[in-house]
């Protein structure tokens, strides 16, 4: 009962930690949006000469709008990369804490070296965050071995381990949720501006096949133009998501090995200890 009880703890305290944005509802709301710009921004009848969408453009969005229906579908990509990079953001700093990450870590092996556990446990406190957070708890399951008389010296680090590898794996989710879309948008981005460009290029042949000896050639600009502009759109929007999925990704390897560095200070100095 007891260890059952347990389980739904760390799970309730799991659930706890994944919280944040709906990834499924912003997404959604993400695709209104893009379509919204679509349709009432970069087709506004001011980027068109008489007004008319499906006359000559004016200006750059315009000429974007020309890209057709592929459009919305990469502007939705590019909003989803931008409200995910900025909540990971948001949430990647708040997981450091309210200081330096490499300080704490400092602080937190010389009192350890000093056996000052209390100490440790209040700068904790004070740190907060991911990193606080685990190392807090390992510190609070130091406290209660070093009086526990039922267990082997052996047995109390293995108990230790695996306290500090639960309260890692909490926190886990939170700092990789939504690394996920990042991914996915890097390599489906392309893919998608790559239809487009194939779409706006059988335009273009078609255009040129139908004109018999001498081709459309508005027809014909027309269908190179929509192809570029969705590889332009699918190429920049892809790297954005690239460049920001490596930024994340370093940030989250970084807290980790902090995270396991004082967690085997925090082995090392029991074993020393008791």
């Amino acid at each position: 009962m007891e260890k059952q009880n347990s389980t739904q703890v760390q799970t309730a305290k799991a659930a706890k930690k994944v919280g944040g944005i709906n990834a499924a509802w912003t997404i959604l709301i993400l695709i209104v949006i893009g379509q919204l710009i679509y349709h009432f921004i970069l087709g506004s009848e001011s980027n068109f000469e008489g007004g008319d969408p499906k006359g000559d453009t004016k200006n750059f969005m315009g000429i974007i709008h020309k890209g057709g229906i592929i459009v919305p579908i990469l502007i939705t990509l590019l909003l989803c990369v931008i409200v995910f990079s900025i909540e990971r953001f948001f949430v990647l700093t708040k997981a450091q804490g309210v200081g330096s990450v490499t300080k704490f870590v400092s602080q937190i092996r010389t009192l350890l070296d000093k056996n000052e556990i209390n100490e440790a446990i209040s700068l904790c406190e004070k740190q907060k965050g991911s990193i606080g957070n685990v190392v807090k708890e390992g510190l609070t399951t130091y406290k209660v071995l070093e009086n526990d008389t039922t267990m082997t010296k052996d047995q109390k680090l293995v108990e230790l381990n695996k306290s500090l590898e639960e309260a890692t794996t909490l926190e886990m989710p939170m700092l990789e949720k939504s690394m996920t879309i990042l991914a996915t948008i890097a390599s489906v981005g392309t893919l998608i501006a790559l239809m487009g460009t194939v779409i706006g290029m059988i335009k273009a042949f078609f255009a040129l096949g139908q004109g018999g000896g001498s081709p459309d050639a508005a027809a014909l600009s027309i269908g190179i133009s929509e192809a570029l502009v969705n590889t332009a759109l699918g190429i920049g929007t892809s790297a954005c998501a690239i460049m920001l999925y490596n930024y994340f990704t370093s940030k989250i390897d970084s807290l980790t090995f902090k995270i396991d560095e004082v967690g085997m200070s925090i082995q090392q100095s029991f074993a020393a200890y008791h």
